[in-house]
């Protein structure tokens, strides 16, 4: 065009049909509209994994665990600015159990969980939503023991002394008790301050649950779910809550998800597995968790108190719930979309920030469940 205006001779003719040429152009342009998935059409956004990356156009809205949120939050972040610019998804870290709820009420796209739902809160969802469950697990996490304690940078403790913590019956940090355990570290006459969750949580599931495999009292006087009767302890709402406490209050410890204490520098408790081994939380014992583990087909499953020599004790998968129909062809293709490319490309992300990324064989397994996805 500024070619055009530049000549001195350019004729009125030439002029008027490069308007028209460009009028139409333009009209083409605004009359065209996103591609959407639509199964009449057969378009490639009608099935995500035949979508060409870019194409997709959708909303999506999800709530639940505070377990993979940071984790959740970086895929999102990249997701939607780099592979599907025109995917807009929001996730709300309320706890496993309001994301239950919320996915149940049919608020959200999808819900997230790091505990399976029981067959009830199944039963419950299905009617409510007309159409079938599935559970697809994205990673796995360690739920550790963070502390604050003075002058003390390495701690161990064992299943008895851990439930005598919890439990209130050890109240001091220089306990006989835990004082056998750390040989060489002076443990000073500190109360304990025991911090444990507030809220519906994944994570309060996954930690109980080993603690009701470790002790029979805990078993019998307290036992295991999202939420439970604590016999002592200040509560936090989220991970970021307890791990928020625990880092400010000298003398306390609280189980939080690993990327959390790690995020804070909080320092992390060494367990003893059912090997008898110490061990650090850390990615690879994490990983070491699901060695040979068979997945049920449903793919609700526990890896607490792993008999792994190396792997860490307290670990627990977290679990996207998606409708086996969404409904909505736009938001099915978008969640597969965004379900696919987390499962494949999302592992070096999972692991700056802590998560184990899924075992080949039950990666393979997840996408199964991810394909079962219909709208």
């Amino acid at each position: 065009m500024s070619q055009a205006k530049n000549r001195p001779f350019f004729s009125l003719w030439a002029a008027a049909m490069l308007l028209l040429v460009t009028a139409l152009a333009l009209a083409a342009c605004g009359d065209s509209e996103p591609r959407t998935a639509d199964p009449a059409s057969g378009s490639a956004a009608s099935d995500a994994g035949e979508s060409t990356p870019g194409e997709l156009s959708a909303s999506l809205d999800g709530a639940g665990a505070t377990f993979p949120e940071p984790l959740y939050l970086e895929w999102i972040g990249e997701f939607t600015q780099v592979v599907e610019p025109g995917i807009s998804m929001n996730y709300q870290g309320i706890g496993s159990g309001g994301g239950i709820e919320q996915f149940t009420q049919g608020t959200v796209a999808f819900g997230a969980s790091d505990a399976p739902m029981t067959d009830e809160e199944i039963q419950t969802a299905e009617e409510a939503l007309g159409t079938e469950v599935l559970h697809i697990p994205t990673v796995f996490g360690a739920v550790v023991l963070a502390y604050n304690l003075e002058g003390v940078d390495q701690l161990r403790l064992d299943p008895d002394a851990l439930a005598g913590i919890f439990l209130g019956e050890i109240t001091n940090w220089d306990d006989p008790a835990i004082t056998a355990l750390n040989e060489g570290t002076e443990l000073p006459d500190t109360p304990i301050q025991v911090v444990h969750r507030s809220d519906s949580s994944g994570t309060t599931a996954i930690f109980t649950g080993y603690m009701e495999q470790i002790s029979g009292q805990w078993a019998s006087d307290v036992g295991a779910g999202k939420t439970v009767e604590w016999p002592v302890g200040l509560g936090g709402q989220g991970n970021d809550g307890v791990a928020a406490v625990v880092q400010q209050q000298n003398g306390s410890i609280g189980y939080v998800e690993l990327s959390y204490a790690l995020e804070s520098g909080l320092k992390m408790a060494d367990l003893e597995n059912a090997a008898g081994n110490y061990v650090d939380p850390s990615l690879e014992s994490t990983a070491l968790a699901g060695e040979g583990v068979e997945f049920p087909a449903d793919l609700r499953f526990s890896l607490s108190n792993s008999p792994a020599p190396q792997a860490y004790p307290i670990v627990g998968a977290t679990w996207i719930l998606a409708s086996g129909q969404m409904g909505d062809p736009a938001e099915t293709a978008a969640l597969k979309a965004f379900l696919t490319w987390a499962l494949t490309d999302g592992d070096g992300v999972a692991q700056e920030l802590g998560y184990a990324p899924l075992p080949d064989n039950l990666q393979e397994l997840a996408l199964e469940k991810v394909d079962a996805i219909g709208s």
